[in-house]
């Protein structure tokens, strides 16, 4: 399945995209499960795939207003430097373990939302990255458990502020501007994706490509990520880590592209989808 998080007539809500449609499951599981987060930590999808296929009362996907595809997590982590390309592009070495820093869902926009480039400056980038978010929380979770520990994918642009971030070691301020980040346009749930798929990631500037890799060129795998993770904090449902980018960062490049009014930035992953984003200023 596709899920959602959207908004309608002014009421928030989730749903399954089917072709041009949506189904309703806020409707349909109400109070038991409110919003999407709460809805994965029950584990409806096997139960709503099937109330979907029966579905006869949908609404129209280009009517409701997107939202990030988990409005609310409780975290969300981000991996730096884990591809060869953008390693060796930064300058930095391979780390043992990955480097890890949280972003805060402020600063997230939704599929099809405009990303606001900030007024302190005009050196906001892209970063195309595959999410995931999480389905059953844990701790101390093992590398051969995480796949079952996955309730889908998203796409993710780790939208970055180069010059606030390089402030002091700390990346934080870089990395949290406001609506600078995006993700979207849904999660596909994980039974629609094999453990260890390889899949193809892919960031576009006004068509332009300049970023493409695949999964298997990550150095800390998505099962390395979860276990390191889950060993020193509890993964809980919603959860969503963000699994690094490839090389082709605008910032190194010569000259330096980034993104500005008027661009659109797209991010596409084979097996998900197109995440599609404009870009204004504050």
């Amino acid at each position: 399945m596709k899920l959602i998080s959207y908004q309608y007539n002014g009421k928030d809500s989730y749903g399954a995209v089917v072709g041009d449609r949506v189904v309703d499951l806020g409707e349909v599981y109400g109070g038991r499960a409110p919003d999407l987060k709460a809805f994965i930590a029950a584990d409806l999808a096997l139960d709503a795939s099937a109330k979907v296929a029966a579905a006869k009362a949908t609404l129209p996907l280009n009517e409701v207003t997107l939202q990030p595809v988990i409005p609310n997590p409780g975290k969300i982590f981000c991996i730096g430097l884990n591809y060869g390309e953008h390693i060796r592009e930064t300058g930095k070495e391979v780390t043992e373990k990955p480097v890890i820093f949280l972003r805060v869902a402020d600063s997230q926009v939704a599929h099809g939302e405009d990303i606001v480039r900030p007024r302190v400056s005009e050196r906001l980038d892209y970063e195309g990255e595959i999410a995931i978010v999480i389905g059953k929380g844990g701790r101390h979770i093992s590398e051969a458990d995480s796949w079952s520990h996955i309730a889908g994918y998203s796409c993710y642009n780790d939208g970055s502020v180069r010059d606030w971030q390089v402030h002091t070691s700390q990346w934080a301020p870089g990395k949290n501007f406001w609506k600078t980040g995006a993700f979207g346009p849904w999660m596909v749930t994980a039974d629609e994706i094999a453990p260890d798929q390889k899949m193809t990631l892919v960031t576009r500037l006004n068509g332009q490509e300049l970023q493409r890799a695949t999964t298997d060129m990550m150095v800390h795998s998505i099962p390395r990520q979860i276990a390191y993770i889950s060993a020193f904090l509890p993964l809980a449902a919603g959860d969503v880590i963000v699994t690094g980018t490839p090389g082709g960062v605008g910032n190194k490049r010569t000259p330096q592209v980034f993104m500005k009014p008027g661009d659109v930035c797209e991010i596409e992953v084979d097996a998900i989808g197109v995440l599609r984003n404009g870009i204004r200023d504050e």
